[in-house]
């Protein structure tokens, strides 16, 4: 007969029980299901039981999973997802501090191994350049750590570009003055803000122009001192746009770039400036790197395995 082992987890209330089971202990019997052991409530604990190599590998993502539920967050099937997924992996579950707490006074903080490596490349780089695909939270990542930085007075502003290549030469045609043409593709960054931030301190920062939310085109001509930059959808850049983005950080400022490579919207004879920087700058010293994968999506478990379907026709076809 195989060999088992026993782990013990405490569980200090119903709310936590509640909080990290799910409904119908539905998270419970996916961690069963998925490894292979077996977990009970005995006595107000929580007992993992199977092989010797695997117990104490799942006890510590539970324990991680814990901590949540204690935090009064519920456990969510993404969580488990990720959690299982970097079990399989081989990684260690993130261990990074929190970023900042939003405006409904939860925690923002690193959820997969490559989001904690990107929250520590922007702690010790004054340019971090993040390259992944859609759902990997690299302009919400960016957004919160801009945050952190303006509410401990590191930086006195925050500015936040895209530029409007969508909108093409067909803006001309669209209703409204320039502001309002651009703001629909403006509008990811605004999201990323409603989600972090009250309704009211959002507005007050935008009103006073402490947070900067413009098209890439609004950045040529200026020095950006002690602030935050944050360059969004940074593949659809030209190598002379992303030049002169670059070269607009001043003192005491930081920046950070993103984009995804394999959603270029640029004409096909037009090389991408997110696709040239990264070969031109990798291995300058203050410059950091991080590339997510689809194992970095925390958007819809669908959006993973969609992104997957379109891996092998995106292979090798990096516009530069």
């Amino acid at each position: 007969m195989a060999k088992t082992v026993t782990h013990e987890l405490e569980i200090r209330s119903q709310e936590e029980a509640v909080n990290l089971f799910g409904q119908g202990d539905r998270n419970l019997r996916t961690i069963e299901r998925e490894t292979g052991v077996r977990i009970v409530l005995r006595d107000g604990n929580l007992a993992i039981k199977g092989p010797p190599a695997l117990v104490p590998l799942v006890g510590d993502m539970l324990a991680r999973l814990l901590q949540q539920a204690r935090a009064g967050r519920p456990v969510q099937a993404s969580d488990v997802k990720f959690a299982l997924m970097v079990l399989a992996d081989g990684q260690a579950m993130p261990d990074a501090p929190e970023i900042m707490v939003d405006g409904r006074g939860r925690p923002v903080k690193p959820r997969t191994p490559g989001q904690a490596d990107y929250t520590r490349a922007m702690n010790e780089n004054d340019l971090v350049i993040c390259i992944g695909p859609a759902g990997t939270g690299k302009t919400f990542l960016a957004v919160a750590a801009a945050l952190r930085r303006l509410n401990a007075e590191e930086v006195s502003r925050i500015v936040v570009c895209r530029p409007a290549v969508e909108a093409g030469e067909k803006l001309g045609f669209l209703p409204g003055d320039f502001q309002q043409k651009v703001d629909p593709y403006l509008r990811p960054i605004y999201d990323a803000l409603f989600s972090l931030l009250n309704p009211d301190r959002c507005a007050r920062l935008l009103e006073r122009n402490i947070v900067e939310v413009a098209p890439l085109a609004y950045m040529r001509g200026r020095t950006l001192d002690s602030a935050f930059v944050i360059l969004d959808e940074a593949q659809n850049t030209t190598v002379e746009q992303m030049k002169m983005f670059l070269t607009r950080l001043g003192r005491h400022s930081r920046a950070v770039v993103t984009g995804d490579v394999t959603q270029v919207d640029l004409p096909p004879d037009i090389p991408s400036g997110l696709v040239d920087a990264a070969r031109r700058l990798d291995g300058i010293e203050g410059i950091g790197f991080v590339r997510f994968t689809r194992r970095d999506v925390v958007r819809h478990g669908l959006v993973s395995r969609i992104i997957k379907a379109y891996e092998g026709d995106a292979a090798g076809s990096d516009r530069g």
